[in-house]
């Protein structure tokens, strides 16, 4: 029986698989098996898997579509390791993961786990700025796995491990999608669980390539943040509004330096020096002057999308429309 198994959903991304399984083939710790789980691809990744277990652990599965939460649960079922840590097929992963993982959990007893992510100086600049503005205390608060997070460690599912004992007690993944980690994380804690961030347990999480892609997934995680208000609604803070806040802001700048020229333009001021900010780190941080200047535009998508995704869930769920239905029926 291997200490760890590697879970990773995948659905139509083939290129993304290879790198994420030969970036596996590297690791320092060598006591873990993979579980592919291919939800319903059309483009599959069989061939790649068939070649990659020659040098890994390696099952492969092929099953209907149903989503990338319920595509982890068939992994789960089906993993043999004591410890179940799954990965977006969006991710690399450094060579002494595991080692890092495994050395924190012989020191410290915690039965669900996550780590950081981050860029390789290999990305395209926008997808290192993405990533920037994606997990900068700046934009998000630390919620996304920063050490100076605000709030307790929920682990999210692009790099989160739990035990067999965690699994087998909450069931997994309740929902297949919009916010399925979160809520999943929730449970795990109010079952008595204890949760942990590992710092150095981090992934190279290559996300979108280009903006339209980005705005998609940032509006997506906005309607996902009410989704996962409809099952626990205290877990909605103030902070998670602060895109929301942070466009009606900028609106209402605007539209006062039409009605008065100082207080709109000090507003506007304001806006400006923030994502000057947000720039500067991005400069200091990754010592690239177009990964600096594309984060301001980014952090204006991030927000915006989010903002507009957060309004659009809010009214579907006045509305009593509810995406998660049939699925509670079923779980």
């Amino acid at each position: 029986m291997p200490k760890y198994s590697i879970i990773i959903p995948v659905f139509n991304r083939p290129d993304e698989i290879e790198e994420l399984l030969a970036s596996l083939t590297k690791q320092s710790f060598s006591d873990f098996e993979v579980v592919l789980v291919e939800d319903g691809s059309y483009k599959t990744c069989q061939t790649i898997a068939e070649y990659y277990s020659k040098q890994l652990s390696l099952r492969y599965f092929f099953k209907e579509n149903e989503g990338q939460g319920y595509a982890r649960n068939y992994g789960y079922q089906r993993a043999k390791g004591e410890v179940l840590i799954v990965f977006d097929s969006d991710c690399l992963i450094p060579p002494n993961y595991l080692q890092e993982v495994n050395s924190y959990l012989e020191l410290n007893k915690v039965d669900a786990f996550g780590g950081p992510d981050t860029s390789l100086d290999s990305f395209t600049p926008i997808q290192r700025a993405i990533s920037h503005t994606m997990t900068s205390f700046l934009t998000t608060g630390g919620i996304r796995g920063s050490k100076k997070q605000i709030g307790p460690y929920y682990p999210r599912s692009f790099n989160m491990g739990i035990t067999q004992k965690v699994f087998q007690k909450t069931g997994g993944y309740r929902i297949p999608f919009m916010g399925e980690d979160l809520e999943f994380s929730i449970r795990i804690i109010n079952a008595g669980f204890k949760t942990a961030l590992i710092p150095n347990a981090f992934v190279y999480h290559k996300r979108r390539t280009n903006l339209i892609q980005f705005y998609k997934q940032i509006n997506y995680f906005g309607r996902a943040r009410i989704n996962l208000a409809r099952f626990h609604p205290g877990h909605l803070k103030i902070l998670h509004f602060f895109p929301l806040i942070f466009v009606l802001g900028f609106i209402c700048a605007l539209i006062l330096s039409l009605l008065n020229q100082n207080l709109g333009f000090f507003g506007i001021g304001c806006y400006i020096t923030y994502l000057l900010l947000i720039s500067l780190e991005a400069l200091l941080k990754l010592k690239s002057l177009k990964v600096a200047l594309y984060a301001p535009l980014i952090t204006l998508i991030q927000m915006s999308g989010y903002a507009v995704g957060l309004i659009h869930e809010a009214i579907q769920k006045f509305r009593g429309v509810d995406p998660n239905k049939k699925y509670i029926d079923l779980y």
